[in-house]
């Protein structure tokens, strides 16, 4: 039994008129009177009386015309999805995030959302080597990074770019201007998050040091931005530089709300480009619903 019969038996039954049920499905009037007779071989039952003048169900055609309208029904229905899958409109969506992404993590997946609302999205927090990787491997269909990362078997689509901010003590001299540059902090240890943790930071601040000849100090590496925030006030000794994003939203949950610390962006301005990774090789289909909503 095939879907085709099915659906010229329905027509047949709505129309009771083997040439006006062709005319609708578009096809000659012989091939919906064989697949019809055909139909009935299979199922052992008649489901239509011909006469010259007239068309009708039997009672076995009309209890299956219910039953073959939900076949067809069912059928439009797995299509259906099938495209929506297809496109990326439904199914689950792992997307790798990464710390301070600020606003444009949750305005990013409310405009996915309403491109996709079918689609159960899961996330998952790591670093941006982590996450190339992952996407590489097929365990994410794609993350949004910070910085560079190894092209490999990713596709790297730029999203823009996040500022940094400079976290130092609030009675330092530096603080006093509405920017600091590097050289002013010289006198303090540089505290910054593992290269491992997040490279492109890491990278990019140590590239400006070398740049402004500032012979570097390092400090204990940043775990916690909150804890690094209280130790750089208590002890004012200390300056690290962090996503601005991410100052942002540490400041919403008065992390900064202290007097001791002082936030102040950089001179010139330092940012990082932020990038969506999706796989070379087998992209998702909604990859550029994808872009189009974090940017």
């Amino acid at each position: 039994m095939e879907l085709r019969q099915l659906s010229y038996f329905v027509a047949v039954a709505e129309e009771l008129h083997f040439g006006k049920a062709a005319a609708r499905l578009g096809v000659a009037q012989p091939a919906v009177s064989q697949q019809v007779a055909r139909l009935e071989r299979e199922l052992g039952v008649g489901l239509l009386t011909r006469t010259s003048r007239r068309v009708a169900l039997t009672s076995e055609g009309v209890r299956l015309l219910a039953e073959a309208r939900a076949a067809l029904a069912a059928a439009d229905r797995v299509r259906d999805l099938a495209a929506e899958l297809a496109q990326g409109r439904t199914g689950m969506l792992r997307i790798g995030t990464s710390p301070g992404l600020g606003d444009r993590l949750p305005r990013g997946l409310a405009a996915l959302r309403a491109r996709a609302p079918g689609v159960d999205l899961i996330l998952v927090d790591g670093t941006g080597p982590a996450h190339g990787a992952a996407v590489a491997s097929g365990e994410l269909d794609a993350a949004v990074v910070r910085g560079d990362v190894d092209a490999g078997r990713v596709r790297a689509t730029p999203l823009g770019e996040d500022s940094c901010s400079v976290v130092l003590p609030a009675n330092h001299p530096a603080a006093d201007g509405d920017a600091v540059r590097i050289e002013q902090l010289a006198d303090l240890l540089l505290r910054l998050p593992s290269r491992g943790m997040d490279r492109s930071l890491h990278d990019a601040v140590l590239a400006r040091c070398a740049e402004a000849d500032v012979l570097v100090r390092r400090g204990r590496e940043v775990t916690s931005i909150e804890d690094a925030a209280l130790e750089i006030g208590a002890s004012a000794g200390a300056w690290t530089v962090l996503p601005t994003p991410l100052v942002e939203a540490a400041a919403c949950g008065h992390t900064f709300g202290a007097s001791t610390v002082a936030v102040r962006p950089l001179d010139p301005p330092l940012r990082l480009l932020v990038r969506l990774l999706v796989s070379a090789e087998k992209p998702p289909a909604c990859a550029q619903a994808l872009a189009d909503a974090f940017r």
